[in-house]
């Protein structure tokens, strides 16, 4: 099954970034580049609240950029007729930090299911080009009950 962008849901990154006022999404400053079928990139430029205490990115700060990427992805993507989704699982491996510059994530979907969705997504930082983190979630496509 080749992916498809829901054009019924946000699919934009106009889209995207405005659907983020008031949100985490804005909090962070991450916004959103590219929308593709099968594809979001997303990038966010470090600032020092982004930093933990040991001066290094925080894991936190990098889990959301991912996350923030893979579940507009799957908003982009849902199944005609299907309501929102929720996450059931993510996971993170670190690779490397940044304590500076920009960190972009682009995300691809692996799994396009009519009741899960599996996003892969890769943080890098920008300016080197190094990987910081591997991040790959599942989410559920929740239907209108009834």
């Amino acid at each position: 099954m080749t992916a498809q962008i829901n054009t019924a849901q946000p699919h934009s990154p106009a889209d995207f970034n405005k659907l983020a006022d008031g949100s985490l999404i804005e909090l962070m400053g991450i916004v959103i580049d590219a929308v593709e079928p099968g594809r979001l990139a997303a990038r966010m430029t470090i600032r020092p609240d982004h930093l933990a205490p040991n001066d290094f990115l925080h894991a936190a700060s990098v889990v959301a950029l991912a996350d923030t990427a893979c579940g507009c992805a799957t908003l982009a993507h849902l199944p005609d007729g299907a309501e929102t989704f929720t996450t059931i699982e993510l996971k993170s491996n670190f690779l490397g930090t940044a304590t500076e510059g920009e960190v972009q994530c682009e995300a691809t979907q692996q799994h396009g299911g009519r009741n899960t969705q599996v996003w892969d997504a890769v943080v890098r930082h920008a300016e080197t080009g190094r990987t910081i983190a591997l991040f790959r979630c599942t989410q559920m496509v929740l239907w209108p009950k009834g």
